[in-house]
């Protein structure tokens, strides 16, 4: 699961990705809110920590950009503002959660578990006849269930996720592979031919069409 954390405080941003890597999480950073929509619309995240006060843009307005992009991501504000107005404010922005510095660790990760748990058992992804199930990691075609590695669902998944959109073999690399530096990017090849003999589909007619020269692109 990948968490963006959009906040200032260099002692507060650096204990929260160590413990939450500790846990398991890839976490990327923003220190600014004008970096954090940036950041936000490459890389999709999983869940948003979002602080209140920040450089740039201030974390409410960065919250209704955000919900402009994506309805469904869970967007959690870190704050010390704690009275109602504030916090139906911010509710009201389209944030999930809101809790109050200084927190607890133990109960920053167990609201971050309860909304992933959420997220997931409601969330199925279609893509024509495919369908794949986040909370079973299961993928369906038609009603026959196709068996995937843990990459190759990944990978189906961002795709499904940006259906209609062309992503890049970089892009692909640097979100399934999390890998941000200059890297051969034909082993995507290798595992789009394996989606693609699985899921019986051939290179032109398929739901995942290649892109020459750029990457590929899933549709309906």
């Amino acid at each position: 699961m990948n968490i963006l954390i959009i906040e200032d405080e260099p002692g507060i941003y650096n204990f929260l990705k160590e413990g939450l890597e500790e846990e398991g999480y890839n976490i990327s950073i923003a220190s600014d809110g004008i970096k954090g929509v940036e950041k936000f619309c490459q890389m999709y995240p999983d869940l948003v920590l979002l602080d209140w006060m920040l450089p740039g843009m201030q974390g409410i307005d960065v919250c209704k950009e955000i919900r402009k992009q994506d309805k469904e991501t869970p967007i959690l504000f870190l704050t010390a503002k704690d009275t109602v107005k504030e916090t139906i404010e911010g509710l009201r922005a389209g944030a999930n959660d809101y809790i109050k510095k200084p927190f607890s660790f133990e109960e920053l990760l167990e609201r971050i578990k309860i909304h992933f748990r959420n997220r997931q058992e409601d969330e199925i992804l279609t893509l024509g006849e495919i369908s794949l199930n986040k909370s079973s990691y299961q993928v369906l075609y038609g009603e026959t269930e196709i068996s995937f590695t843990q990459r190759e669902f990944s990978l189906l998944e961002f795709l499904i996720r940006n259906k209609g959109k062309i992503c890049t073999r970089n892009e692909i690399i640097d979100k399934v592979w999390n890998i941000n530096f200059q890297y051969d990017t034909s082993v995507i090849d290798v595992f789009i031919n394996s989606l693609r003999k699985k899921l019986n589909m051939d290179k032109e007619n398929g739901y995942i069409k290649t892109v020459r020269g750029i990457g590929y692109i899933a549709n309906d």
